[in-house]
Order: structure tokens, then C-alpha cells, then sequence
């Protein structure tokens, strides 16, 4: 059943024009604590319109709470706003959509933020920052407010993942206090439903070359007497596969790499003593051309799907395109990739006969070595793969064969003018 709050639409219609702060927090039963987090969002909007003249309103997400929360919030000045999807993600993306600030303050219901932190954060923000992260480990922690497993090993952990991955340069990716300006929100196209929403904004800002910074923000122990919606193992997993499905040059590009190089290596050895280039026994024999083999077209495979994730980023609005691909843009076409992918085909199949002819003049013996059927069965499945790749990229471009061109690669103030009007 949806929620209404006790104002009328023309009403709240004239205020979101002068409205400059929306704090926006995520609601599901939290009766207990909406009085301390409302009063003090209250407070914090006082401050903001009498040493800033922001003004502001409090908007509470709900995510389908049963305690009464909604009438408790709507009761206490703030303006409730419900939302379906269920997720602490998805309550933030409703609230933040039907917020009318210039600014959005975030932060949880559960009484373990003081709003009063987020000026600074409000301040960052007019001063020219696009996001504003909030630092629980330079501003402090109570004891008992964080796990002891959150607090030195997953946040941590997944922070330095993040900053490895994406160069975000923060401390504490997972802050539930953080403030960003509307626009910038809604140039990300945030999806995630679940806790791994705190990752995305923080990935996507970076990858964006959005302006980001940081102030400190106490933690304390919230006001509820139930348990927490939080799940250590379940959604550290679920940020740290975002982490992963985000990052294409480290989920694929760098085992691509990796397994391409030492295939090459084992490969080109091997052929040069079979050649006679290099003397001496070999040094590599059946077992491991049959694992250069594998290692070289897993390896080709993942950095199919690297270009591929890339290209999705791009086309999606929150990854800038490689400069490598803009500069061979001319070159990565559907029907390039199927002439090169054909090429490999036919001369694997060349190399097929003539190994079965050898084969059949040697009364069908067993091969000497099986380095030369190892290098035509590579190139033979690579240039499936490229005929295979040259589709998916075609789809994953709009369905356009001009991969590259489709999705505006062109020059940076093309990306940058798709993004914009993707935001509008």
C-alpha cells in the first residue's frame, strides 16, 4: 500500500524550487531510531540555512517498512517517498530520484550517522566537488558499532581492491554519510540494488574523472534493537564481484595477457627447436604445447571479453573509451573482424590437410610431434573467436557494424555530450 504524505502536491511542487539539500535516507522499519535521525537531519538542515543559506528537506525512502514507520516520518517533518524495489540500493536510487535538492546528503536511518558531519560534506559539494565521501577511520569509531571482521579485514580489503582497480585515492569506499550533487547522480545511471550501491557510485565517479573527496565521520552504535539488514559474507561478496564485473582490464585484459605471453613464450620455443633455430633436445614436449594451446585461446577468449565489457562501459555512460581504440577505431568493424577471423580459418584448414597428408604417407603413423597440429588447432579457434567476437561487439554497439564509430569514439567532447544528454 503506498504512502501519502500529509502535504499537497502544489505544495511540495513550490518548495522543490527553492529546495538546495535533500537528505535522503533508506527506511525499512526503523520506527525506533526515525525520531533521533529526523531531529537530527533537522538539525543539520538548521545549520546549513543559517551559515550557508541552503535550504533543504528530509526524505524518507521506504522500502516497505510494517512498524509504522511512515506516518512516524511524515509526523516528524519529513516527506516519505515509497519505494518497490526492494534493497538498500534501490531505496537510495527512489530516494535520491524523488529528491528536488541541487545536493543529495545520504545516509542510514539507524541513528550510527550524525548528520550534522554532512555540512562539511554540503560545503565540499558547493565548493566545485562532484561526490563527497564520508572516512569512519579518520573520524572514528565507537566500540561495538563496527564488526571486528568489517572494521580490519572486508572494508579494508575491498577499499584497497577499489583503489587498486579504479584509483579512487579514499580510505573507506563503504561510508554510509556521503553527499553528491544531483547531476553528477544522475549522470552514473547507478543500478545496484544491494549493498554493492555503495561500491558503484564510488566506481563510476572515478571512472568518470568525477571530482572527489573525503571528510571524516564518526560511526556510532545504532538505535535498533533488531538486526542489522547488513550481511558481512553475503554482501561482501556482492561488492566484491561489482568490483570485478566493473574492472574489464582486471577481470580480463591482465589474465588475457598473462596466459597469451606465457603460451607465446612455451609455443615459439618449442617451434624454434623444432626447427633446428635453437639445438639441443626439447625442452618443451607434448604435455606442455597442449598447455600453451589452451593457455593461448583462453587467453585470446578473455581479451575478446575484455573489449567487449569495455565497449559496454562506454556505451553505458560511465567509462571514458581506451585511446587505443579510438586511434584504431577506423579499423574495429564487424567485417574487418570476420575477414581477419576468415584468413585464420583457411589457413588453419590449410595447415590441416597438409598435416593429414603427412600423416597418410606415413602409412597414418603417429605424428613425430603434435607442435604443428597444436598451432593450427590455436589458429583455427582464434579465428572463430574473432568471427564470434566481431558479433558481440556489433551487438553490444547498438547493433552497429562500425563497432567503434557507434559508440562515439571519435573524440572526448562526443563522450562527453553523450553523457550529458544521457543524464538529461
Amino acid at each position: 500500500m503506498s504512502f501519502e504524505t500529509p502535504w499537497s502536491r502544489a505544495a511540495i511542487q513550490d518548495w522543490a524550487l527553492t529546495f538546495d539539500v535533500s537528505i535522503v535516507m533508506p527506511c525499512l522499519n526503523e520506527i525506533e531510531s526515525l525520531p533521533h535521525c529526523i531531529a537530527n537531519a533537522h538539525e543539520a538542515l538548521a545549520t546549513l540555512l543559517i551559515c550557508h543559506g541552503l535550504t533543504g528537506e528530509i526524505v524518507i525512502a521506504d522500502n516497505g517498512s510494517t512498524d509504522g514507520s511512515q506516518a512516524c516520518a511524515a509526523d516528524l517533518g519529513a516527506r516519505v517517498v515509497a519505494v518497490q524495489n526492494k534493497g538498500y540500493g534501490a531505496a537510495l536510487i527512489g530516494g535520491c530520484n524523488a529528491a528536488f535538492g541541487r545536493f543529495l546528503l545520504m545516509g542510514d536511518a539507524d541513528g550510527s550517522y550524525d548528520f550534522n558531519e554532512g555540512v562539511a560534506m554540503v560545503e565540499a559539494l558547493n565548493g566545485g566537488a562532484d561526490l563527497c565521501m564520508g572516512s569512519r577511520f579518520h573520524g572514528g569509531i565507537a566500540p561495538g558499532a563496527m564488526p571486528w571482521k568489517n572494521r580490519y579485514i572486508g572494508n579494508p580489503a575491498l577499499t584497497a581492491i577499489l583503489n587498486l582497480f579504479f584509483r579512487s585515492g579514499i580510505d573507506d569506499a563503504h561510508c554510509g554519510l556521503r553527499a553528491i550533487t544531483r547531476s553528477a547522480f544522475l549522470s552514473l545511471g547507478l543500478k545496484g540494488s544491494g549493498m554493492e550501491f555503495a561500491s558503484e557510485m564510488v566506481i563510476k565517479a572515478s571512472l568518470k574523472s568525477l571530482k572527489i573527496m573525503q571528510v571524516p565521520a564518526t560511526l556510532s552504535r545504532d538505535l535498533r534493537n533488531r538486526q542489522p539488514h547488513l550481511r558481512p559474507w553475503r554482501d561482501g561478496w556482492r561488492h566484491l564481484r561489482y568490483l570485478l564485473m566493473l574492472s574489464p582490464n582486471w577481470m580480463f585484459g591482465l589474465p588475457a595477457i598473462l596466459a597469451m605471453s606465457l603460451a607465446t613464450i612455451i609455443l615459439g620455443v618449442a617451434l624454434c627447436m623444432f626447427v633446428g633455430v635453437i639445438p639441443g633436445p626439447a625442452r618443451f614436449g607434448t604435455s606442455w604445447t597442449i598447455v600453451a594451446g589452451f593457455l593461448f585461446t583462453t587467453g585470446h577468449l578473455a581479451a575478446i571479453m575484455a573489449v567487449a565489457t569495455h565497449l559496454h562501459g562506454v556505451r553505458e555512460g560511465y567509462r571514458r573509451p581506451q585511446n587505443v581504440l579510438k586511434r584504431y577505431r577506423h579499423f574495429l568493424t564487424l567485417e574487418s573482424m570476420l575477414v581477419l577471423g576468415l584468413t585464420k580459418i583457411t589457413f588453419a584448414s590449410g595447415g590441416l590437410l597438409a598435416i593429414g597428408y603427412y600423416w597418410s604417407q606415413s602409412s597414418f603413423a603417429a605424428l613425430p610431434t603434435i607442435l604443428p597440429l597444436v598451432l593450427t588447432a590455436v589458429l583455427g579457434a582464434t579465428g572463430l573467436q574473432w568471427i564470434f567476437g566481431g558479433f558481440l561487439l556489433s551487438i553490444i554497439s547498438g547493433h552497429d557494424a562500425r563497432i567503434a564509430d557507434a559508440i562515439a569514439f571519435s573524440s572526448e567532447k562526443e563522450f562527453g555530450e553523450k553523457v550529458m544528454d544521457k543524464a538529461a
